[in-house]
């Protein structure tokens, strides 16, 4: 996603090692707290000795599994309905599941998503080994294509920081990029600067459903953004603070790139967004629409969410290009609360309809979908 400003963040690698566990689990250390715990790296959910299905692999830094990293076991997982279970521990990797690789789930050991972390620093202006650069695609730490895919108590990331490349233009740094239908994530944390959650799909033409319930994602740039039909619900959006800009707009939450021909975009609903920023330094969203779709009318429903002071109560939309302005697009809240809700300027926060809300579910979204349902 392009940026409005040159800018140093704050240390990604400072702020995960404040929050506990996340230090270790980063990989500056190697998780001690959690991985050295005892005989039972994978807790309740088998090991080696014990598998929960035959398909189940175990991944350990450690040695303890039947693999060390998580591509490894990815690659060892052909076909459809393989489970790998993640040790506590640090995954400094890029792992990419294709779409051969259906029904996949990956869990974390510990049930603490600080614990077990796939992280690694590419950005999209990251030089290729045989030339030019990675692109935004290409800077993804994890790139999940296949349908079906389902991830608990894991921590995608990407740390790689602004301030240690300053020769580098292409600060776009995709944590995880999600492409495929039926992908859901329960209690997961997405942690990055720009461009951190790529809910997107396979192509133009293809509707992927995506759930993310109990997840935490923070960045500063368009760091929720793609075309997906994604739903948000009890989940906490945390944007950073910038230190190099002396005005507001310090980013964006989210930057939808939704279809022309899908009904349904982006939709948050009881969830929270926070700010370590400065009051009304950031906007709520502005549309993407993208070279390779300029037929798309990005779409975002935000409801029954809290909006802290960070958001700009006054304009929280704004453009990403003067050619599709943000009223033409498909955006609308309902019965938000916080201070960054307060409607002051009405023609600036569209507002649904009693009538228009009830459309605006997870029931409708996803269709004959449910993935509330069962183990979370």
């Amino acid at each position: 996603m392009p940026s409005p400003h040159p800018r140093r963040p704050l240390s990604r690698r400072q702020f995960l090692a404040a929050s506990a566990g996340t230090a270790a689990a980063l990989g500056l250390t190697a998780s001690p707290a959690r991985a050295a715990a005892g005989p039972r790296p994978f807790g309740r959910h088998g090991s080696p000795a014990a598998r929960r299905t035959p398909r189940t692999l175990y991944v350990d830094p450690l040695g303890r599994g039947d693999h060390t990293t998580v591509r490894d076991a990815v690659a060892a997982a052909a076909g459809s309905g393989w489970t790998l279970v993640l040790a506590p521990g640090s995954y400094r990797e890029t792992v990419v599941l294709d779409a051969t690789r259906t029904d996949a789930t990956w869990i974390g050991a510990s049930e603490d998503p600080r614990d077990v972390v796939i992280v690694y620093d590419n950005a999209a202006g990251t030089p290729k080994p045989g030339g030019g650069v990675l692109g935004t695609t290409g800077s993804a730490t994890t790139t999940l294509q296949a349908d079906g895919f389902t991830a608990r108590w894991i921590t995608f990331a990407n740390d790689w920081l602004r301030a240690d490349h300053p020769d580098v233009t292409g600060t776009q740094a995709v944590a995880v990029k999600v492409q495929g239908d039926r992908c859901a994530f329960h209690h997961c944390r997405f942690l990055g600067h720009q461009d951190t959650l790529y809910a997107d799909s396979l192509a133009l033409t293809a509707f992927a459903r995506q759930y993310y319930a109990h997840c935490d994602a923070e960045g500063d740039v368009d760091f929720v953004f793609g075309r997906a039909t994604a739903v948000y619900e009890h989940c906490h959006f945390r944007t950073l603070n910038r230190t190099d800009l002396t005005a507001a707009p310090y980013g964006f939450v989210f930057a939808p790139s939704t279809a022309g021909a899908n009904p349904h975009g982006y939709l948050v609903v009881h969830s929270r967004i926070s700010s370590e920023a400065p009051d009304a330094s950031y906007k709520l969203a502005r549309p993407w629409v993208p070279s390779s779709d300029t037929t798309a009318r990005p779409s975002l429903v935000v409801r029954d969410t809290r909006l802290d002071a960070g958001i700009d109560a006054v304009a929280p939309y704004t453009n990403m290009s003067a050619s599709f302005p943000w009223q033409s697009q498909r955006f609308a809240e309902y019965r938000n609360s916080g201070p960054g809700a307060r409607i002051t300027v009405s023609e600036n926060r569209p507002q649904l309809t009693a009538e228009q809300a009830r459309s605006a579910s997870r029931a409708a979204y996803l269709g004959d979908w449910e993935p509330w349902r069962g183990e979370c």
